[in-house]
């Protein structure tokens, strides 16, 4: 099962929307998964401009995936003012995404 690190509680709101960061390899069925899982967050909440997804291919940028210690896909990182606030190694549930995210979510 996929482990949720802690997250802290949401900042005050900035100009910056926070960032999820979507490790993941083309050749995955499981990331595959998870962006539609991700996708479903957002849609059903009507969050879909509370995040800025960006989309890592680790096989085409490894040094990324080298410096965020990434060495499963898929993996999620919220990013807020330029520091991590969440990480989840291979989730696999709604609602494992749902509880990372849950503090900015409305």
């Amino acid at each position: 099962m996929a482990q949720v690190s802690p997250v802290s509680s949401a900042a005050p709101a900035t100009a910056l929307a926070p960032s999820i960061v979507f490790f993941l390899s083309a050749r995955s069925g499981a990331c595959r998964r998870v962006e539609g899982f991700i996708a479903q967050v957002l849609q059903r909440r009507r969050n879909q401009r509370t995040f800025l997804l960006r989309r890592v291919d680790v096989d085409e940028r490894p040094d990324l995936a080298e410096r965020f210690s990434v060495t499963d896909v898929p993996t999620l990182l919220v990013v807020e003012n330029r520091r991590i606030r969440g990480r989840l190694d291979r989730p696999r549930t709604v609602a494992e995404i749902r509880l990372l995210l849950a503090p900015w979510l409305r």
